[in-house]
């Protein structure tokens, strides 16, 4: 039986890998309202995560440092929403807007 690491080859996953963090950056910088620019961060860990995942599966197939890496990735990428949401929520209580625009100065 074949692994998905003979089956499919690496360039594949990094096309994909690539394609996802093009999208993230283009929502991050086209796009005004601040939960949309969150979940395109969230794109772009993503991406990262799927790097390691695949580098973990092509080069060391009986250690785990990419998957680890991947684990931690997708920790930190749930602590960056929580913050960053409670933030937007905060922002949004204050200013009634989502809008990155207009919430251009740091004071209230």
């Amino acid at each position: 039986m074949e692994t998905a690491a003979e089956q499919i080859p690496l360039e594949s996953f990094l096309f994909v890998s690539a394609i996802l963090f093009s999208t993230g950056v283009f929502g991050v910088l086209s796009r005004r309202n601040a939960v949309q620019i969150i979940m395109s961060v969230e794109l772009m860990l993503n991406a990262v995560a799927v790097n390691f995942v695949a580098f973990a599966a092509y080069t060391d197939g009986e250690l785990f440092r990419g998957l680890i890496f991947a684990v931690f990735v997708i920790i930190i990428a749930a602590a960056e929403v929580g913050l960053a949401l409670g933030l937007v929520l905060g922002v949004f209580r204050r200013r009634a807007t989502a809008n990155v625009d207009e919430v251009s100065q740091l004071k209230w």
